[in-house]
């Protein structure tokens, strides 16, 4: 063929005929003979890596290229870097083709490259394809995360071209880990070492790719071949030739896919099909549907496209993979608190001493253990021949491990079959067995076989023979360190009458070498009308899971095991539709010691030691500290970069921490050091002074962690930070109507007019003086009609209209949020113009939480532009005052309120609410002033409106990060309404039984929750974020629930209150709730952090930090500016995971709003005929 554009031609010395041999011998001829084929076999030993290349040779250890290149061994690179196909997701398919089909679509993509090409006729091809590659050692964030790319070579009369494909929608990663650092994929033709007259050198390496992430980029996005994605290469042309030329044809061609849809390689038939570590064969191959962004690979084919000459060539064409069963490889996969050790065959790992389970999931010993999953199923119900339907119901346990006591809770029970369910206490029980007390020499199932096992029950009930099979699948422990289950029901259940109770007697269960048990159970049931029936069922389950494959290294335990249940509770709650089991577990023979019967007072958090006899001593777990009769929390985080090393930050969580690199870090192929998201060294570009940002005096190089940085413009400058203007504050009207204004670089001046006198902001005549407010007015009326009589009247009405009464005003004449009457006892909140704001006035002794809705009169001088300063990088805490949004870092430990600093000003505003956006790295905001809710980039930017019509007091904001949702209450409409997060298609999902709605949050997994601090009746309420399932959660023992946070790592919802003058905590799904901190003083808003608590508080004008754990105050932060602060949150540089199940919106037509297990279509409030609601 031609040379490319400008003569691209790179010196490929023999490489083509050396590698291919002008491809011909890979395509033997139909009919050849096993001999001849067999005599082939010293050149034709090719190696398929599944590092993403073809080699000559048997590769090198991965370490002696990756990174590396050139290397010194001949070999097209597709897309090389440290892949990884080990966990059964990533498949290597390679084949031999000559079909008519195959042949003609490898002529078109070469005559397309090669335009004036003539005789382009395949006589055959190789097509190798990399499937679902993910990047070794990637993090929980990678995880989902791979790449699939294709190499076809087609082999001609006289020459050899390289077909390479990739995906049209890109690629899922751009690097893999290389040591300690990363280095990005790349993608050439290696000559390796090449023969000189005195020594070996290296030759030439074709790359197609650079070390700039754009050019992997544009291997999807642009094209040599006419067609994006796809690039084709001339390899090859005789044993004289020596060049590599690239396609000519660089614009893509406007085309529709005419090709349909493919599969990849099927299962074949002959020749060995698996891959053994240490005898490289090919890999299995499965037959699947390919992706729509796959239609552009060529197809894998199917048996009848290779003839058997060609299946001969399975015996000489190797996959190679390198053994990965060893430490080195899979270190990441053991957890935080194992230990990893080879074997000659494979890998293990151990937990450490204080830990327990099967190596890859160590929970502390003694730590209370919890469990999160979902009921599905189809139950008939006596001899009803109706089922009844599960559909996602919520299932949580809770144990305590160092006594055996277990409780489970499963919600949305319908009455229909909830006291049916009462004797299925195993239902839940299997966490019982999972961490059940241990007796000397016995080991509980999570000890042994770890979180991930499933298991299979079969129940008999006697007499009437009924049937129910119940399926478990345990998945591990998620990120919460919650173990998770799915649980699925079929078949029939006796009948039970609602309003009956259950009593069921202790048993023992036999576990037969871990995986089998059984055992005879007997229930009671007495009904509402007192009669009593003894009941029975035969129980039998199935265990299976996969531990380590090394008998040496398997934990010995007792062919026999016994499981000892008592004190077994049960009963279904009507009222909440709720049913609950409780019963303690104990695994192997009983003993008397304390240690071994949990009476023995020892800390939750705490593990009991036996000692002689009745000895025993209590031992606080890892993470904790005390006597082990009381166990605190031990802060891991006071020295962080000895936890976590450097570019980290380490945050604390009751019995452990958490550890999350800066910006512009990743964790490496060890899961603990933090390393840049390019190979090369963190540069701080602001310091060096190397930024494109705009001149010093117009913009500030603001450095966000890595090698990146934000450039953002000085107040009284617009643009992006690199491109400042001066903004001409007079033509925004900035100075008083009677004065002149004078706009400067940055900045601008007022002066009063002749006969006026002021700062330029405010001016009055000389002669006059200030008019006198609307409060002022009314206050002198007010005191006018009090001279004359009328006031001393107005004593004994019993509720007085607000307007008789002497109001109060502030220094500015604006009227005070708060107003009471001494004599009548009763005070309320009013708005900016003194209207009584509805159902805020309260009787003797008490007073309505009010804010203050007036906006602070302008200061003397310029303000600052309403845009955001781009926070430090790490977490911080955001908190409104008023006309602006404070922020504090955190370090893990606390407040580094040294570091404090405006983060946004909008001085026309009274802020309320502040929420955050970990996605898109945006602040969200609700003001009461206009009102309207309003969000900007936390990087960087103008504030956007979002909603600004039909509000009137919006006080509470929201954000589902997974869903892309917001949600707010208005306390005024009394509404919970839902948007999307730029505020489009609003709907109002609850406007009843609402009076002070205020504080509002998510938790994507479950719902919202949101607080009513209604004088006659607070409350606390949650329901699904698509309406369904409201409930009330809390309403005993409230009186201003104005805060609200959900904790992710905790579970635990928590509020602060400023009528009791509490802090609690309840975990919503066993309803159990605590006291964290009592005796504050006038709390506003909380949010929790790490092992914290933050909230603003009124009366101190501070943001106030306690212990969750001891209710300690450990640290108090006052602004420069003392007044009211209002809302607060956090950005966290990672967003807690949750399962999306309104990816790309579900298929609605308008809102996808989750609930659990699902979602469902909602239209917004506006009319759109095109809407569709339903669930799917």
């Amino acid at each position: 063929g031609p040379e490319g554009p400008g003569g691209l031609r790179a010196a490929w010395g023999l490489l083509a005929p050396l590698l291919w041999g002008s491809c011909n011998p890979l395509l033997l001829p139909s009919g050849a003979l096993l001999g001849q084929v067999v005599s082939l076999t010293g050149s034709l030993s090719r190696w398929i890596n599944t590092n993403g290349f073809v080699a000559v040779a048997k590769p090198p250890p991965e370490g002696e290229y990756l990174g590396k290149m050139p290397s010194g061994f001949k070999m097209i690179a597709a897309l090389m870097g440290d892949l990884d196909n080990s966990d059964g997701e990533g498949t290597v398919h390679f084949r031999q083709d000559s079909s008519p089909g195959v042949l003609r679509r490898a002529a078109e993509h070469i005559r397309k490259a090669f335009p004036r090409d003539e005789g382009v006729e395949p006589r055959g091809v190789l097509v190798v394809t990399w499937e679902n590659m993910a990047a070794r050692g990637a993090t929980c964030r990678l995880c989902f995360q791979r790449n699939t790319f294709q190499l076809v070579v087609a082999s001609m009369a006289s020459s050899c071209s390289a077909i390479l494909l990739y995906p049209r929608d890109g690629l899922q990663f751009l690097s893999t880990p290389a040591g300690q650092d990363s280095k990005l994929l790349e993608a050439g033709f290696n000559e390796g070492l090449v023969s000189g007259w005195f020594r070996n050198k290296q030759g030439t390496y074709f790359r197609t790719t650079t070390d700039e992430e754009t050019s992997l980029r544009e291997l999807t996005e642009k094209t040599n071949s006419a067609k994006n994605g796809v690039w084709v290469y001339e390899i090859g042309a005789s044993p004289f030739f020596i060049g590599i030329t690239p396609g000519m044809v660089a614009d893509s061609e406007d085309e529709v896919e005419t090709e349909p849809p493919v599969t990849v390689l099927p299962r074949q038939t002959a020749g060995p099909q698996e891959v053994d570590s240490s005898t490289p064969e090919p890999l299995r191959e499965t037959t699947k549907a390919a992706p729509e962004n796959k239609k552009q690979f060529f197809s894998a084919g199917s048996r009848n496209h290779v003839n058997e000459a060609f299946m001969l060539l399975w015996l000489f064409f190797t996959v190679f993979a390198y053994n990965l069963e060893t430490c080195a490889h899979n270190r990441q996969k053991c957890s935080a608190f194992a230990d990893c050790r080879d074997y000659s065959d494979g890998y293990c790992c151990h937990c450490r001493p204080g830990y327990y389970g099967n190596g890859k999931e160590c929970v502390a010993e003694g730590k209370p253990q919890r469990m999160n999953g979902k009921v599905n199923g189809r139950v008939f119900v006596g001899n009803s021949r109706s089922p009844v339907e599960l559909r996602n119901n919520d299932l949580h346990s809770y144990v305590v491990a160092n006594d055996g006591r277990a409780y489970v809770a499963i919600s949305s029970i319908p009455d229909g079959v909830g006291p049916s369910l009462q004797p299925l206490s195993s239902l839940g029980g299997v966490m019982g067995w999972a961490f059940a007390l241990e007796q000397p020499g016995y080991h509980n199932g999570f000890s042994l076989i770890g979180g991930v096992f499933s298991r299979q029950a079969e129940v008999t009930f006697q007499p009437g023979n009924e049937r129910l099979t119940i399926k478990q699948q345990f998945e591990g422990i998620d990120e919460h360190d919650h173990l998770v289950v799915n649980t699925e029901l079929e078949g029939r259940l006796p009948h039970v009458a609602l309003g009956s109770s259950v009593q069921i007697h202790p048993y023992k269960e036999i576990y037969l070498y871990v995986i089998t048990s059984s055992s005879n159970r007997e229930y009671t049931v007495t009904t509402p009308e007192g009669s009593v029936q003894n009941r029975s069922f035969q129980w039998r389950q199935t265990i299976t899971f996969q531990g380590c494959p090394h008998e040496d290294a398997s934990r010995a335990a007792p062919s026999t095991q016994q499981l000892s249940v008592d004190q077994i509770f049960v009963m279904f709650d009507d009222g909440n539709h709720l049913i609950r089991y409780a019963m303690s577990n104990k695994i192997g023979v009983p003993e008397q010691n304390p240690c071994f019967t949990g009476h023995h007072g020892c800390d939750i958090s705490a593990v009991c030691r036996p000692g002689d006899g009745q000895q025993f001593s209590c031992e606080c777990t890892a993470g904790f500290t005390g006597d082990g009769r009381q166990c605190q929390d031990v802060d891991e985080c006071q020295d962080p970069v000895q936890v976590c090393g450097l570019n980290a930050v380490c945050t604390n969580h009751p019995g452990t921490f958490r550890c999350e690199c800066s910006t512009g870090f990743v964790f490496a192929s060890d899961g603990k050091t933090c390393i840049g998201t390019v190979c090369r060294r963190p540069v701080d570009h602001c310091q060096r002074q190397t930024h494109d940002c705009d001149r010093p005096d117009r913009a500030e190089c603001l450095y966000s962690g890595g090698s990146a940085y934000v450039c953002s413009c000085r107040p009284g400058f617009v643009g992006d930070g690199r491109t400042c203007q001066d903004v001409d504050e007079c033509e925004q009207g900035g100075c008083h109507r009677d004065a002149f204004c004078s706009n400067t670089q940055g900045s601008y001046s007022c002066q009063c007019r002749p006969g006026f006198h002021g700062d330029g902001f405010h001016c009055r005549p000389i002669s006059s003086e200030r008019e006198k407010t609307l409060c002022e007015r009314r206050r002198e009326s007010a005191q006018a009609a009090a001279s004359s009589g009328d006031g001393l009247f107005s004593l004994f009405r019993p509720r007085p209209a607000v307007g008789r009464y002497t109001p109060q005003c502030d220094e500015h004449g604006a009227f005070v949020p708060l107003q009471c009457h001494a004599g009548a006892g009763q005070c309320w909140c009013v708005d900016a113009d003194g209207e009584e704001i509805p159902d805020t006035r309260s009787g003797p002794g008490g007073a309505p939480l009010c804010i203050d809705r007036s906006v602070a009169p302008a200061p003397v001088g310029p303000t600052p532009r309403p845009d955001v300063r781009p926070v430090a990088p790490g977490a911080n805490l955001l908190f409104a005052q008023s006309g602006k949004i404070e922020g504090v870092p955190l370090n893990g430990r606390g407040m580094e309120t040294g570091d404090a600093k405006p983060v946004l000003h909008v001085p026309d505003q009274v802020v309320i609410a502040v929420a955050y956006d970990c996605v898109d790295k945006m602040v969200y905001w609700t003001d009461i002033s206009r009102p309207s809710i309003s969000r900007a980039r936390l990087t960087g930017g103008d504030v956007v409106t979002l909603v600004s019509e039909e509000l009137q007091s919006p006080e509470g904001i929201a954000i589902d990060h997974v869903a892309r949702l917001m949600f707010w209450t208005d306390s005024m409409r009394d509404t919970v309404e839902v948007s999307k997060l730029d505020g489009s298609q609003r709907r109002v999902l609850f406007d009843t039984d609402l009076v002070n709605p205020r504080p509002i949050v998510t938790d994507p997994a479950y719902g919202i929750y949101w607080a009513d601090w209604n004088r006659d009746g607070p409350k606390i309420e949650m329901s699904n974020m698509d309406g369904t399932d409201r409930s009330i959660l809390v309403q005993d023992e409230l009186g201003l629930p104005n805060g609200l946070t959900f904790d992710p790592n905790s579970q635990e919802l928590c509020w602060a209150d400023a009528g009791t003058r509490k802090v609690e905590c309840m975990d919503p799904h066993r309803r159990l709730r605590r006291v964290v901190v009592e005796g504050i003083q006038y709390p506003f808003a909380v949010v929790s952090f790490g092992g914290s608590l933050y909230y603003t508080d009124w009366r101190r004008d501070a943001v106030v930090a306690v212990d969750r754990r001891s209710g300690s105050e450990t640290e108090e932060f006052l602004p420069h500016k003392r007044s009211r602060l209002y809302g607060i949150t956090t950005t966290t540089t990672q967003c807690p995971q949750a399962y999306n199940y309104c990816s790309d919106n579900g298929g609605c037509s308008h809102l996808c709003l989750p609930r659990p297990g699902g979602f469902s279509c909602r239209c917004p409030d506006a009319t759109d005929p095109r809407c569709v609601e339903g669930r799917p």
